[in-house]
């Protein structure tokens, strides 16, 4: 199962949703391990150390820094743009559609973008 980390402003209605539909889903925020108030590569490199793909709402910063990880060979597992124009039973089942169908790793190097 693929484990996820919630960047810090990620919606938590998400995250409770998620929680609610799947229980047992791999799923952690970032205030829950200490890293409030970290700039985004040191949530990355966390996150890659931890091998949990990042939730976040965040195009305009985190996006740059995911891509130089991968430009200097180093590890990064995945990144989940998702809008905040989508409904929010709508990211629920697409994060869910994508833990549902993903192999560990198919999703290293990438950033998928939600909706589809």
């Amino acid at each position: 199962m693929l484990r996820l980390l919630a960047d810090e402003n990620f919606d938590n209605t998400v995250v409770r949703g998620l929680l609610r539909r799947r229980p047992s889903i791999d799923i952690i925020r970032v205030q829950d391990v200490g890293l409030s108030g970290k700039d985004d590569p040191a949530i990355l490199a966390w996150a890659a150390e931890e091998n949990r793909i990042l939730l976040t709402h965040d195009v305009s910063t985190i996006t740059r820094f995911a891509y130089d990880r991968v430009v200097q060979g180093l590890s990064m597992p995945g990144v989940i743009e998702v809008s905040t124009d989508i409904r929010i039973g709508q990211v629920i089942e697409d994060i869910l559609l994508i833990v549902d169908c993903s192999l560990e790793g198919e999703l290293k190097g990438q950033i998928l973008y939600l909706p589809f």
